[in-house]
């Protein structure tokens, strides 16, 4: 009975052990920060990639309805 409680004992302590490395490894790999990115993730959060797409389709519509059209 007693080996019993002191292989639950090790394993108790083993996996605690283990559970705050791996916390500490996580906690050091982000660098710690909780700030979103500076910068959009997705093009289309990004303002200046929608007006550009916005420009270039303004101007394959004018092209194609030639120059003699309004």
């Amino acid at each position: 009975m007693i080996s019993v409680l002191k292989l639950l004992l090790a394993l108790l302590v083993l996996g605690s052990l283990i559970y705050l490395i791996i916390r500490f490894l996580q906690r050091d790999g982000d660098g710690g920060s909780t700030q979103p990115p500076s910068r959009p993730i997705a093009p289309d959060d990004d303002p200046g990639f929608l007006r550009d797409l916005d420009d270039e389709m303004w101007r394959e519509r004018r092209n194609q309805s030639g120059p003699d059209q309004p």
